[in-house]
């Protein structure tokens, strides 16, 4: 019988940021994020098609990821893309795809 092994520090990370971006609506807000100079001080759900409550769920997803953070300032809730597990990600997805199989 083969020896069963943990998953990788590096899977672990990977499979949460593949959750974390499993909707088309995070997709949306991570690019609509990563396009802004700035942080974006704004309601998200004027800008998707669904109810702010879910806009809010989705957020909180990327957020729990660490790809966006936010900061809350009433009314106001700014929010950016978390730069250095932005760069983690995109490094693990890369090297991810670009393995070599049979």
């Amino acid at each position: 019988m083969p020896e069963v092994q943990d998953y990788t520090i590096q899977e672990e990370k990977l499979a949460g940021y593949a959750k974390a971006i499993a909707h088309p609506a995070r997709i949306f807000i991570l690019n609509f994020l990563d396009r802004q100079c700035v942080c974006f001080a704004g309601d998200l759900s004027e800008r998707l098609p669904i109810a702010p409550s879910t806009v809010s769920q989705h957020l909180k997803a990327l957020k729990d990821a660490g790809l966006i953070q936010g900061t809350i300032n009433p009314p106001t809730i700014k929010y950016c893309i978390n730069r250095s597990n932005w760069e983690e990600a995109k490094a693990l997805f890369a090297d991810f795809f670009d393995k070599k199989g049979c």
